[in-house]
């Protein structure tokens, strides 16, 4: 092997063990969440240290048209250069040869990192943190269903087969027969993710038919957005083996539960290594309650982030396994915002109002960015909740078009995200939404066709 692969991390190592490296994919995630880049030999990759993609990449709505985001400059594409971050490099066990992944990080040609690209939103927010002294520690949860093929968009996504040959059933949440319907996809995704040096820390079955859930150990930040960027590809490549599709659509299949990315939080002191959400004594301090005050008083803004297409209100329904509001509780699976049970040092926050259909990078930013402005601002949050909180009135957006409203207008929530991100972002989706204002729904040819 070149002498640059000595510096790989060592699960990168292990996968070239005795192997010559053919291949290194070079990538970045765009707002989507999206893997764009190059594959290059690894000869090549050995005597870059960069490479370059034009930064419209970032200005792409998810059906592959084009946000008017470029600027007074015009749409000219100038081209972003883009760094290896070598810690980041791992295997890509599916592909046919020895290849490895490396995510880069975009910046302009004066050095600057480009403030649109999702991993440098992420990585100004945590430094916002660290500058206070803080070391912002999450846990992201991925849910998603296994489905059957599906190459008809006009066809209803179906249940995948199991191997028993009947079709995954619903409401079969934690059974451990279902999880085992889907043996040999888990085995793979096991398989894939040893290969890439990732710790898993569970799989269950959820509630939907097909529906499974992976939980990661906590840590940083960036390096969990990293995990969930890769692992979203690493699922599927896994599903699509077994002739089947995996789906991180936020509602696929109606009248079954949506699938989310519960995002836990809590916060180091840096200087003493201290759960800042919890006293001398175990109990709750002030940041526990700034923290939850700053999730409930910008998250109604920060919504188009992390529920970021048409499909993602869906999910947002009564008595299905989503939040409806932003209430808080103990224990509590029906506020949006969830404390579970830990001792002190394991305390934490959890945000339930992310979709799995996020951008990792962009839906932990903008979760972290609500919580920095209620530690920042001393905020205050509403009573504890006690009870059902479906028995109350939403308090969130309910389409996308409100979500990017109620987006626009939050000035504080931009400062933080940054300013630039937030006009390239607003101007993508709404591109995107208007595009699904042209699209005449199944449901609108069958009722009002010919009875209106």
């Amino acid at each position: 092997m070149a002498d640059w692969t000595d510096k790989l991390p060592q699960p990168a190592r292990d996968f070239l063990e005795g192997r010559r490296l053919d291949e290194v994919e070079c990538i970045v995630s765009d707002l989507p969440g999206i893997a764009r880049g190059k594959a290059v030999p690894a000869s090549k990759f050995a005597r870059q240290t960069s490479f370059h993609l034009p930064d419209s990449i970032f200005f792409q709505t998810i059906t592959g048209d084009w946000g008017e985001a470029a600027g007074e400059e015009g749409f000219i594409e100038r081209d972003m250069i883009l760094k290896p971050d070598m810690s980041t490099a791992t295997a890509a066990p599916w592909t046919g040869d020895w290849t490895l992944q490396v995510i880069h990080d975009a910046y302009d040609r004066d050095g600057d990192a480009i403030p649109f690209s999702p991993r440098n939103v992420l990585r100004r927010v945590v430094d916002l943190y660290h500058k206070q002294g803080w070391k912002p520690v999450v846990a992201p949860e991925m849910e998603f269903f296994l489905v059957a093929r599906n190459l008809d968009p006009a066809k209803e996504i179906m249940p995948m087969m199991g191997r028993s040959g009947r079709p995954a059933a619903a409401r079969q949440a934690y059974s451990m027969t279902a999880v085992d319907e889907f043996g040999p996809v888990i085995d793979d995704i096991y398989d894939f993710a040893e290969a890439q040096g990732f710790e898993i820390d569970g799989i269950t079955q959820e509630g939907g038919a097909g529906q499974l859930e992976i939980n990661l150990r906590h840590g940083d930040p960036v390096k969990l957005a990293d995990e969930v960027f890769y692992f979203k590809r690493l699922i599927r490549e896994a599903a699509l083996r077994h002739d089947c599709f995996a789906t991180f659509m936020a509602k696929p299949i109606a009248d079954e539960p949506g699938s989310a990315m519960h995002i836990h939080h809590s916060i180091i002191d840096m200087e003493t290594g201290r759960n800042l959400f919890a006293g001398p004594q175990g109990g709750d301090t002030d940041a526990f309650f700034n923290f939850i005050a700053g999730l409930q008083q910008h998250l109604p803004s920060a919504i188009a982030v992390l529920a970021p297409y048409v499909n993602s209100y869906r999910r947002y329904v009564k008595d299905h396994a989503a939040p409806i509001n932003l209430a808080w509780g103990r224990d509590n699976r029906t506020t949006g915002i969830r404390i579970p049970l830990s001792g002190p040092d394991g305390r934490r926050i959890e945000n339930r109002l992310a979709g799995m259909d996020c951008n990792p990078y962009l839906g932990i930013a903008a979760s972290l960015a609500c919580g920095y402005l209620g530690l920042v601002n001393e905020l205050r949050p509403e009573k504890q909740f006690r009870g059902d909180a479906y028995d109350g009135d939403s308090d969130i957006p309910a389409v996308l078009g409100q979500a990017l409203d109620m987006f626009d207008e939050a000035t504080e929530l931009h400062e933080i995200l940054g300013p630039e991100f937030a006009r390239v972002y607003s101007i993508v989706k709404r591109t995107e939404y208007q595009e699904f204002l042209q699209v005449i729904s199944p449901w609108e040819r069958e009722h009002l066709l010919l009875n209106v």
